[in-house]
């Protein structure tokens, strides 16, 4: 869920960025909604284009994705918007869920911008009411939870708990200026702070799509994506490193074998093979961090963390008594072919 504010929109530019005391005067409240208003047309654009990684806490690892597929948001004074769609996530007890959750919220828009040598954009949105959500659980790994109806109510309890929980946040769009990226956060990020990452970005030559931590059970995977890539002679670079675990695949997909290979995640309990051929994949390794560039042609495209004995090079062992989990840090970016 991303919002991209059009630096020309919001006037912070090199020049501009003395007169962000006066758009940050609180009386200027109007002017800043009404500079916002005019990039609201492409909120459900953004949307739809991006996942929303799922985590039980602002700094922990993510533990399950949701991806948009429907959006409606009409204009007005305050930002009403419709949204449906699926994710997975691991709980202990269900192990890989997936579910599908819909919702109607209310929220009012305004942004800040950085005092000093920065000039970076806070975008908060803020609920005023959250009219309607709905979180039903679609298949649970365990098969002591599938077969115990009380447990697949505890995973309905489980999404309506923090989905409606992340609802209530709100959540914060950042633009930082000096890498040229959008910065996504879950709640309202005060002013000048930056939510946690595990590689450090500087300069603006390479386009950041993700830098997190994500945590991947025995037998499970993590889709990241739909990544655009618009131009000819680009590459996708995938920086990652992996603890608690020997070792990971990390798969680089085309979106129409990755969202079938998805869709199969999403609709059977147990991980099985892949839908079709990786274009490109190699194996982040405890102990050494992982740097690839993979030149690709304009389109979308996933990358795959994959921790199954069904893909990819990696035959990790399956013990139900011993589930090593592995934390993987990884930093995707766009940039120019070498």
């Amino acid at each position: 869920m991303c919002l991209a504010l059009p630096l020309s929109v919001v006037g912070c530019g090199p020049k501009e960025c003395t007169f962000r005391g006066t758009l940050n005067a609180p009386e200027n409240r109007t002017m800043r909604k009404s500079l916002m208003k005019t990039a609201m047309g492409d909120f459900c654009k953004q949307m739809l284009q991006r996942n929303a990684p799922l985590r039980l806490a602002p700094d922990s690892p993510v533990i399950g994705r949701f991806y948009p597929t429907q959006c409606v948001a009409p204009e007005g004074e305050d930002l009403y918007v419709n949204f449906s769609g699926f994710g997975y996530a691991f709980t202990n007890v269900t192990k890989k869920m997936t579910f599908t959750m819909a919702a109607t919220g209310l929220y009012r828009y305004d942004f800040l911008i950085t005092e000093g040598d920065r000039c970076d954009i806070y975008a908060y949105f803020r609920p005023t009411r959250i009219d309607a959500s709905d979180f039903r659980t679609h298949r649970l790994e365990s098969s002591t939870a599938s077969m115990l109806n009380s447990l697949t109510s505890m995973g309905d309890s489980f999404g309506k708990q923090l989905m409606g929980q992340k609802l209530q946040e709100g959540f914060t769009v950042i633009r930082f200026t000096e890498t040229n990226t959008d910065e996504f956060g879950l709640g309202i990020v005060p002013l000048g702070q930056k939510p946690f990452h595990p590689f450090q970005v500087h300069g603006n030559d390479r386009i950041t799509y993700e830098n997190e931590r994500v945590e991947i059970h025995q037998n499970q995977r993590d889709f990241i994506g739909p990544i655009l890539v618009e131009d000819e002679g680009r590459s996708l670079y995938v920086t990652a490193s992996v603890d608690g675990a020997p070792a990971v695949d990390m798969l680089i997909m085309r979106k129409a074998e990755a969202e079938a290979s998805l869709n199969l995640y999403y609709e059977y309990p147990q991980s099985g093979p892949l839908a079709g051929a990786p274009i490109a994949g190699d194996i982040v390794q405890a102990g050494t961090q992982l740097k690839r560039a993979v030149p690709v042609s304009p389109g979308m495209y996933y990358v795959v963390f994959d921790n199954t004995p069904t893909a990819g090079q990696v035959n990790p062992p399956v013990n139900a008594l011993d589930d090593r989990a592995a934390v993987v840090n990884y930093l995707i970016q766009i940039g120019d072919a070498s």
